[in-house]
């Protein structure tokens, strides 16, 4: 069986969710605490093969040590926030009854300037456990003839 390494558990977490809806088995998926534990995570992993999903920014590490990488156009977040919509995005925070908290988070002065991709990838990250919660929700609410390439790719590659 293949191993996928990711980043962080909000890739894992997507990347399950996205299996389960595909009635896909569930991968091996190996979240590596961030770009830098790849070289470890594929060292404790002998005669296994090996995937890796990977932010853009970091993607020399994971290609260091890994033969196959897909790579997230700059993260995660930013692939299902374009693959959903901004709308549908928003809606899927106000389904946990955070829009306030978001559009608060829009009128600080140091975001009312930034675009709203940006400003979701503020919300998404200010928060410990959200990143991942926002992954998983996501995924279950993204059509599935709009899975982000890297996603679609990893997957099939698995």
């Amino acid at each position: 069986m293949t191993v996928i390494l990711v980043e962080g558990a909000s890739d894992a977490a997507a990347l399950e969710v996205i299996a389960r809806r595909l009635r896909m088995p569930t991968p091996r998926i190996l979240a590596v605490g961030g770009s830098k534990g790849a070289h470890r995570a594929v060292d404790s992993l002998p005669g296994e093969r090996i995937v890796g999903l990977v932010d853009a920014q970091e993607r020399t590490d994971f290609a260091r040590v890994i033969e196959v990488v897909f790579v997230c156009d700059p993260d995660l977040e930013a692939e299902l926030v374009r693959a959903l919509g901004t709308d549908a995005v928003e809606a899927v925070i106000a389904q946990q009854g955070e829009l306030e908290s978001f559009r608060r988070l829009q009128r600080q002065p140091a975001q009312r300037l930034r675009s709203t991709e940006a400003q979701l990838a503020r919300f998404f990250g200010g928060r410990s456990g959200n990143k991942a919660r926002y992954a998983r929700l996501l995924a279950e609410a993204l059509p599935l003839d709009r899975i982000p390439a890297p996603l679609a790719g990893i997957l099939a590659a698995a």
